[in-house]
């Protein structure tokens, strides 16, 4: 299967030389070029180049091993790679950790927090990037934290620590700890582990609020449905993109189709498309 055409690169510097009669050029929200990762002494993404739009929402999918988490986390800057990833414009690796964390918040599978922490600290955490060293947190660190909790339907149980938590309660409250950052970018990897079927819902919702807000999403999903409502889909085969375009494009439903051996099918249902099993 070919790739989508490769989009011009741009850093920082083609940003600001683009900038003309006082319009600003947006960059994109990530970049990679010809980046490569390994694990294991396995070779898991090879010299792959990627454009992710800033303001949408991007859902990268593919066949177990793909390399799905790995470019997340590449992306996110948590994994060594060669090559060169971008955020906003600037080298990944000329951000300090500090600036990072308040320009991209992350979600990662399977993450813990201490199980004596309440909801309400755990979602505070993700003010820390905001924060002077072992200052108290400010109003607009409540604010936020509050907002984060509401929007995920974590509020009324904000006092309890995660140990009384069911999974997807645990889930909802570490969802609101990385919306706490307030990150123009933010990246979930399966995000909706251990959320039912309404609570999947939310999530939608609480994506195209944050698309609607001018904030970038990047998730991966297993559950192909839920990631054809997405703006955009970057699809992965064996660490290789494989095709990236809009959800609802029939190119971008062939490449989908193709890359999981034809072993699913998507049609059109209610104004959504969906992904069956042939």
């Amino acid at each position: 299967m070919s790739a989508a055409p490769g989009r011009p690169r741009q850093t920082r510097a083609t940003v600001r030389s683009a900038q003309h009669g006082g319009t600003p050029v947006i960059p994109p929200a990530l970049q990679a070029h010809g980046v490569s990762a390994t694990l294991g002494g396995i070779e898991v993404l090879h010299g792959l180049d990627l454009t992710l739009p800033a303001g949408r929402w991007t859902c990268i999918v593919g066949p177990n091993g793909a390399g799905k988490s790995t470019l997340l986390r590449v992306l996110a800057g948590l994994l060594p790679h060669t090559g060169e990833v971008f955020l906003l414009g600037q080298p990944l690796v000329a951000l300090s950790g500090r600036q990072r964390a308040q320009q991209l918040a992350w979600l990662g599978q399977n993450e813990g927090s201490a199980d004596d922490l309440s909801a309400w600290d755990v979602a505070m955490l993700g003010r820390l990037p905001h924060q002077s060293w072992l200052a108290a947190p400010s109003a607009a660190d409540h604010a936020a934290v509050e907002q984060a909790l509401r929007a995920t339907q974590a509020w009324d149980w904000r006092d309890r620590p995660l140990s009384q938590l069911s999974g997807g309660e645990r889930q909802r409250v570490l969802l609101a700890r990385a919306l706490a950052v307030q990150a123009q970018v933010l990246l979930m990897d399966e995000p909706l582990a251990n959320l039912d079927p309404p609570h999947q819902a939310d999530w939608l919702q609480m994506v195209r609020g944050q698309v609607a807000a001018g904030k970038t999403v990047v998730s991966v999903l297993h559950e192909i449905s839920l990631a054809l409502h997405a703006d955009e889909l970057v699809i992965l085969s064996k660490g290789r993109l494989a095709w990236q375009g809009a959800c609802s494009d029939a190119a971008t439903h062939g490449a989908l189709e193709q890359v999981f051996d034809h072993r699913i099918a998507i049609h059109p249902l209610a104004g959504q498309w969906v992904a069956l099993p042939r």
